[in-house]
């Protein structure tokens, strides 16, 4: 008997583990950048990543990431180490080194067709023009994975001045709040799916 315990045992073992759901936030890096429109993507796991518990501690050639768990899922939390334009490479890097298909893989980005104070939940499509939805599109060969995006407002004009820049007063205490707003729609996401998610945020 305990002979078959022990087969059904190693069989377990020998299971497949799923792979874990990917959360990468767009930015650029350096402290240059930090606190610009663009980088909200990053701001947004780093709030996650203090909600959770998850450090930031593995850094690779185009990605800095850490690995935890939300709602009892497996998930790795991600930066680029590249500028926005060239994101795919870290979108890439993640899907091949754990196995997650595009559909478990949530972008969080800056969004200048949305104002501040907004955001919204998509399950794929196109990338409104966004360099860094662009390079992941390239690099990933489809558009079909989840995206949260972040609103920053469209100036009238001066547009690359305006994501490079910062939020005022009164914006930067809204964002604190989208932000959190924002983190729990990416942690309902990780627990019950876009479609839940969406029906909670949007």
């Amino acid at each position: 008997m305990a002979s078959v315990f022990g087969w059904l045992s190693g069989k377990r073992k020998q299971e497949p583990k799923e792979p874990p759901l990917l959360l990468l936030g767009i930015g650029n890096p350096g402290e240059k950048y930090k606190g610009t429109r663009h980088n909200i993507g990053f701001r947004c796991i780093d709030v996650i990543a203090e909600r959770a518990g998850i450090r930031l501690n593995d850094k690779r050639k185009d990605v800095e990431l850490g690995q935890g768990n939300i709602a009892g899922r497996q998930v790795v939390l991600a930066k680029p180490r590249t500028f926005v334009n060239k994101s795919g490479a870290a979108a890439r890097y993640l899907a091949t080194r754990f196995g997650t298909r595009p559909f478990g893989m949530l972008v969080l980005i800056d969004d200048l067709d949305l104002p501040v104070g907004r955001m919204r939940l998509r399950a794929s499509g196109g990338s409104g023009g966004h360099n860094g939805l662009n390079s992941i599109n390239a690099d990933l060969s489809t558009q079909d994975y989840p995206r949260l995006r972040i609103g920053i407002s469209r100036p009238t004009s001066g547009a690359i001045a305006h994501v490079l820049g910062g939020f005022s007063k009164e914006e930067e205490e809204l964002m604190v709040e989208t932000l959190t707003k924002a983190a729990k729609a990416a942690e309902a996401w990780v627990e019950n799916g876009i479609e839940y998610a969406m029906n909670q945020f949007n």
